[in-house]
Formats: structure tokens, sequence, C-alpha cells
């Protein structure tokens, strides 16, 4: 037995000690007998949401990966959860972290007959997930699966980021909150935006700065050393980012090297989209990218 892992065996919370300088926390599932060569989902939310993001009752990745029989994991980023906080929390500085701790994770787990490892990332989280995959990590990656992330933020959004108080963490108002991340109205049922408070968090300032300074003009060159499957889905309803089919298409094509792109804008729902109607039909076309990914050919 590992003793470096804690476990709530009732939610699935873990906290694994890397090593002496880095821990993770986060959310795990297993099915009582994963699939043969099924792969790993491993979960990165977005700025201001832990783990619990991908976890929140009604809307969990988790537990819909679990009914198709793949063992799920959602982790907290530096300086969410019991994860070790980053000097500068940047994507670049997330992506290292990261490619230490999942590298962990899965020699924890080698035994567990998984085909490899597909990145399910929200947000700054997909961000992350592209500067992992172009990190071209010792474990085995099969793709990624990225939403929320696009590549020009509005001018208000700039500005309103821009503003931030010069403080190291920065907390969302729960309205304030909400009208980014939700659609309009009759996108989601109501009673979910209360449903997701509990994987609320502060955010470090400089993750919110980078997403809108350095990330649009890092994607590029990060995405032409993405070397596997990419799924891609931007909300229509998403504010804090420009939609439409140019952006879109700009994204997917950045790929020069991933074996396939599957990119689209998603439609009826906001940033969030796990949080909205249709929520289950993002991640139920994730989890068969996830499926696609894994499949090998003789």
């Amino acid at each position: 037995m590992d003793t470096s892992r804690n476990e709530d065996r009732d939610h699935g919370r873990f906290l694994a000690t890397v090593d002496p300088e880095l821990a993770v926390s986060g959310v795990e599932r297993a099915p009582p007998s994963a699939a043969p060569d099924a792969p790993l989902i491993v979960a990165i939310p977005g700025g201001s949401y832990t783990s619990g993001y991908f976890h929140v009752p009604g809307c969990s990745l988790l537990d819909r990966a679990v009914a198709l029989g793949l063992p799920a994991l959602a982790l907290d980023r530096a300086g969410y959860g019991a994860t070790t906080p980053l000097a500068q929390a940047t994507i670049a500085g997330n992506a290292q972290q990261l490619d230490r701790a999942i590298g962990h994770l899965w020699r924890e787990r080698s035994g567990h007959r998984a085909a490899g490892i597909v990145l399910v990332g929200h947000s700054i989280g997909g961000a992350i997930a592209v500067a992992l995959a172009a990190r071209r990590p010792g474990w085995p990656l099969l793709g990624i699966a990225i939403s929320g992330v696009g590549l020009t933020p509005p001018p208000a959004v700039t500005a309103t980021w821009s503003s931030l108080p010069e403080v190291s963490m920065v907390s969302l108002p729960p309205q304030a909150k909400d009208s980014f991340m939700f659609g309009p109205p009759w996108t989601f049922d109501p009673a979910v935006p209360a449903r997701t408070r509990g994987a609320d968090a502060p955010t470090p300032r400089a993750e919110l700065i980078d997403i809108v300074g350095g990330w649009p003009s890092q994607f590029a060159s990060l995405a032409a050393q993405v070397n596997v499957p990419v799924h891609y889905r931007l909300a229509e309803f998403d504010p804090l980012w420009i939609v439409d089919d140019a952006e879109i298409s700009r994204f997917a094509g950045a790929f020069t090297q991933a074996p396939f792109v599957d990119a689209r804008r998603f439609d009826s729902a906001g940033h969030c989209i796990d949080f909205h109607r249709l929520g289950a039909q993002l991640q139920l076309e994730q989890l068969a990218f996830a499926l696609r990914c894994s499949m090998k050919r003789p």
C-alpha cells in the first residue's frame, strides 16, 4: 500500500505526496471493474474552481466516466485545495507542476491496465492541457479534450483582468461569477448555480493575467508541438472569449502535428458548458473521444 496517499473513500478525495516539494490533491472515481485498456481520464479545472468542478451533483464528469467503465480523477491545480502553490501561477508553471504530479499518479497506478491518459481541461485548465501536451510528457498521453478557452478575449475582459487589485488571490462574488460562467437563463437549470458553490475557490491573480496576456501570444507555438488528437469546444454564449467560426478554425488549425482535431462551437451553453442543460452532451462527446484515442489498431 502506498502510504503517501490518504483518501476519503466516501467522497473520493485524495492527497498524494509527489516528492518533498510537491503535494497534489483531487477527487478520484473508479468503476467496479474498468474496461480492458480503458483510458484514464485526468481532468484539469479552470480558474476559481477546485477539482470539485468535475464532480458537482448532477453535472459530474467523473460519475459519467465511471458509468462507462472509465477510471477518472480531477486534480486541484497549484494553490487550490491542498496542492502546493506556485510562486508564479502561470500556465507554463502549472503545466510543469502537473507533469510531475500526473507522472507520479500514473506510476502509482501502473497495474490498472489503463491504455494511457486523456486530459480533459476547462478554461485555464484547457490552456494548461495544451501546454502539457506540448511538453511531450514521459507518461502515455493519448489525447486532450478542452473547452472554455479561446484565442481572443473581448477588450472588456482584458481590461477587467488587468485592473485587478495587487493581491495574490482574487475572490469573485457569486453573482458576478455566475454572470461569467453561465449562459442565458434558458440554457441551465436554475438550481445548478447553488450546487456549484462547493467547488468555488479564490484564484491566483497571476493566472488570470496570464490567460489574457501571455496565452494568446504563446498558443500557436504550443499547439504546433502537440502530437496527440485534440477535441475542442467553445460555447456559443461564452463572454470571456470572442466566439466565431474564424476563431475556432484558427484554433484548430494551429495543431499542425495532431493526428486529428475535432473542433466546433457548442451551442446553447455558456462558459462552463458542464453546468448547462446540454452539459451531458459535452461530457459524453469528450468521453467518446477518449475511447477513440485509446483504441489500438493491430
